[in-house]
């Protein structure tokens, strides 16, 4: 199983009970931001594009404590920028473990293996590894080569001693299916708990743009990677995102499910899309016209988004709003995707993913940035 009993339970009493007292947006995951630096500067990327005086700061743990328990979401995801940079994420992690917040400690792993003795293993406490395809693909991603071995490295490191590990992976286009799926493969047998895979967001920031999935690529590249699945894959996802993924169910974004917190306060409406911060999580909810955002509204800017971030909670919304979203969550479970997918729209020829050629990748310089003290 790719999420402990433990942690299903909580998240499926508290979704429940959001629905009994007859909430129509909640919080499920807080997108905790400590810090925006990184070690590393990929193509895809718009975290780190902004001045050296921003880098430099960062969360204190006890914003991070305050931020956690006035969003009150039982899920803690820590992004960045590189977590691990944080010279307190010991601190803060253990404050979080306290709260008994499930925790998802996202890095690139570069500096994982030597941060390993600051950490205690905790079921509340997973370390998720971003890992964007096999060696070639991943480093090319990341701009730098050596940074898979590296990861491997430290993921081997972390389970011997204890630790919950999962990996990210982010596709753009470009991406392999035959390729992927022996990634999965590898990533199973390293002895992960489970994998997590999103299609690449158009960050207006980020040096790539030419890489990023439009919608109906999205749902041809996801149909290949994902038809006739492996017993042995484990996704740390709902099964309702990943049929979403390949256009065989309908969801619509919750941005507020997965709400943000940095240096600046709390992000409108999301964590991919800036449009400015609001003080509290309560004035978020508030100040942010939501209905502007997510495909039916028509913003361009969501208009090929199928995030994690965004459709996630979406999918588990969906999963407990209704006898047939739990049925068919419980089918998918028990029973595996169906072997037929549902039609999709005509795809246009500059839409389509040739699973024997990938379009030519840009040349990327490796790159490691300097650690902003």
């Amino acid at each position: 199983m790719s999420v402990p009993v433990s942690q299903m339970w909580t998240v499926a009493s508290y979704v429940l009970k959001q629905k009994i007292l007859g909430r129509k947006r909640y919080p499920l995951v807080l997108m905790l931001e400590p810090l925006f630096r990184c070690n590393l500067a990929c193509a895809g990327c718009g975290k780190i594009q902004f001045p050296v005086e921003i880098l430099r700061k960062q969360l204190t743990p006890e914003q991070c404590f305050q931020a956690v328990d006035e969003c009150g979401a039982p899920i803690v995801s820590i992004p960045g920028g590189e977590p691990l940079l944080h010279p307190q994420m010991p601190e803060i992690v253990e404050g979080l473990v306290k709260r008994k917040k499930y925790i998802y400690l996202c890095t690139n792993a570069l500096r994982l293996e030597k941060a390993l003795p600051q950490f205690k293993p905790s079921k509340y406490l997973t370390f998720s590894v971003h890992m964007d395809g096999p060696r070639e693909e991943h480093d090319h991603a990341v701009c730098r080569e050596g940074t898979y071995d590296i990861a491997v490295s430290a993921i081997k490191a972390a389970l011997k001693q204890g630790f919950r590990v999962t990996t990210n992976t982010t596709l753009f286009d470009g991406a392999q299916p035959e390729r992927i799926r022996g990634f999965f493969d590898e990533m199973m047998e390293l002895g992960v708990e489970g994998m997590m895979l999103s299609p690449g967001y158009s960050y207006e920031k980020a040096p790539d743009q030419e890489h990023f999935l439009k919608r109906n690529q999205t749902y041809h590249l996801f149909r290949n990677i994902l038809s006739s699945p492996k017993k042995l894959w484990q996704f740390n996802q709902s099964p309702l995102f990943i049929e979403f993924l390949k256009g065989n169910y309908d969801l619509e974004c919750t941005p507020w499910g997965n709400p943000t917190y940095n240096i600046f306060g709390w992000q409108k409406p999301c964590y991919l899309v800036d449009e400015g911060h609001t003080k509290t999580f309560a004035e978020l909810l508030e100040a942010v016209e939501w209905d502007n955002y997510g495909t039916r509204s028509g913003n361009p800017k969501c208009a090929n988004c199928m995030v994690h971030s965004g459709y996630e909670p979406s999918a588990v919304d969906a999963t407990f709003s209704s006898l047939k979203g739990l049925l068919k969550t419980a089918r998918l479970t028990m029973f595996g995707a169906p072997k037929t997918n549902r039609p999709l729209p005509q795809l246009e020829s500059d839409d389509r993913i040739d699973d024997a050629e990938s379009p030519q990748r840009p040349d990327r310089k490796q790159t490691e940035l300097p650690v902003l003290q």
